[in-house]
């Protein structure tokens, strides 16, 4: 079995530690495009491009990154409460086009109140559900080269059609996320993956089995991801050292007016993602190196993989041994920790090859053939054996 590794895209910012802007770095595209080359380069299958009011269009970020990329896939968010269906057909087929077939599409119906209304979007929160089902229903079509006649309670379209096919057909995988019952239905109707936020594994397998459940009654099969960071180190004393550290500048009045602000969401992921910790810094280690503080100061994915190369990896072979086949991963600074875990982790997983030297001698201009007939070191994954 191969798994899929996908990083992710800061395009709201990155930082050193959270809590604090003293180190923060702006989501620059020349910054964006280092991270996306640098994952490109050490054999992540994609990226995941956020979405929301404090980050930059997905869809532009996506295209910026595709000329300067080889085989690294798009999981550009699908906004189904803004714009319409046949528009969005048109806009997925030109960028899978462009992109080479390399374009996924994350389905994002809401998540935010406050944030839609500033959209001009006022629906409830299954509302939104009933949208996004109308929304997909008439965008597969149209990208499946069908002309469209649909009058639903949300969406209307008369004739509709898309008249330049993408690549990937009859359409780009559909990515999603949800953790309510409007969402799990959702995704057993239309999706081709469900990305879960990372929750202890018992958790996991109960969202997975109603999917599950779900999509087999309608005759339909769906792929499962995690999505979570990762603070990974050559050893476990390191790894939870950096977690703390990142940390260190997150004071309990800005972690309370964190936690007020995501309490007054309808998302019942983001209420999951809130009760693991309470807002408490005694309470963090929600499973065996499943570490919680980064829901202290962040909305959305909350938790971490926290421990040595081969702890990570037995921690993730947990997840595939529920039926996860991908893992959309991030860590603080984005740049580094890409750089890392490919390099302490990938060794580990399977489908995954070595992105470092190995055997190979690495060393000055002249220190070839002093060292060329004794490699003394092992490498860092062997060394934390």
């Amino acid at each position: 079995m191969s798994l899929e590794i996908f990083w992710f895209l800061p395009t709201s910012g990155d930082t050193r530690y959270l809590g604090t802007s003293d180190f923060g770095r702006p989501p620059s595209m020349d910054y964006l495009g280092e991270i996306a080359v640098a994952v490109d380069n050490r054999g992540y299958d994609g990226v995941l491009i956020p979405t929301g009011s404090g980050c930059l269009d997905p869809w532009v970020v996506a295209t910026s990154m595709v000329p300067i990329t080889r085989q690294l896939k798009f999981l550009v968010a699908l906004r189904t409460s803004l714009g319409g269906p046949t528009a969005a057909a048109r806009a997925t087929a030109t960028l899978d086009a462009a992109s080479r077939g390399r374009l996924l599409l994350n389905v994002v119906p809401g998540g935010d109140a406050a944030e839609l209304a500033a959209d001009g979007v006022f629906l409830s929160h299954d509302e939104r559900y009933e949208a996004a089902a109308e929304y997909l229903s008439i965008w597969r079509k149209l990208l499946a080269g069908e002309r469209v006649d649909f009058e639903g309670k949300h969406h209307k379209v008369v004739d509709a059609r898309n008249f330049f096919p993408g690549i990937q057909q009859p359409h780009p995988p559909l990515y999603f996320g949800g953790s309510s019952p409007a969402a799990h239905a959702l995704a057993a109707e239309h999706v081709d993956v469900y990305l879960t936020w990372g929750e202890p594994p018992a958790a996991v397998a109960e969202k997975i089995a109603d999917v599950r459940r779900r999509a087999r009654a309608l005759g339909r099969t769906v792929r499962f991801g995690v999505r979570l960071h990762v603070i990974v180190r050559e050893t476990t004393e390191e790894a939870w050292a950096a977690a703390n550290d990142l940390i260190r500048y997150l004071d309990d009045d800005t972690i309370a007016r964190i936690q007020e602000r995501y309490a007054s969401m309808d998302s019942v992921g983001q209420q999951r993602m809130a009760a693991l910790h309470n807002g408490r810094r005694d309470r963090l280690e929600v499973s065996p190196n499943l570490w919680a503080g980064v829901g202290l100061a962040r909305g959305g994915a909350g938790t971490a993989l926290v421990g040595d190369p081969h702890i990570v990896a037995q921690r993730l072979k947990e997840y595939v041994d529920l039926g996860v086949d991908r893992f959309v991963l991030s860590g603080y600074p984005h740049l580094e920790e890409a750089i890392r875990f490919a390099e302490l982790v990938f060794p580990l997983l399977p489908g995954k090859e070595p992105v470092t030297t190995g055997g190979q001698f690495t060393g000055g201009p002249f220190d070839a053939s002093t060292l060329a007939s004794s490699d003394k070191m092992g490498s860092p994954v062997e060394v934390a054996k």
